[in-house]
């Protein structure tokens, strides 16, 4: 587990298209080839984070809660790394699953 973060800890994510065909909103860096689900220890955090991620037009887009162990597991699933962010956007830590 990370220093960050434990299993049994909520953060948050922001969920494309909630209540419908839901994901995660996840971000690639081109540079590095990462895949990565942005991650947030606080709400506010992730509201100010929100609009700094790329997405689609056409979409709804929420900040949702989630426990941590839940996240790990999908993001291991679907091959995302997890990287917890502060509201501008710094990386505070990555995680590569299975945590």
């Amino acid at each position: 587990m990370s220093k960050l973060v434990e299993k049994d800890q909520w953060v948050w994510v922001v969920v494309q298209d909630p209540g419908g065909n839901e994901q995660f909103l996840g971000q690639h860096d081109q540079e590095k080839n990462e895949s990565f689900i942005p991650t947030f220890l606080e709400k506010e955090e992730a509201q100010q984070g929100f609009t700094l991620m790329t997405r689609e037009k056409g979409h709804k887009y929420e900040v949702q809660a989630i426990l941590f162990e839940d996240l790990s597991r999908r993001a291991t699933e679907n091959g995302f790394m997890i990287f917890i962010l502060n509201g501008s956007g710094e990386v505070l830590g990555k995680i590569i699953c299975p945590c």
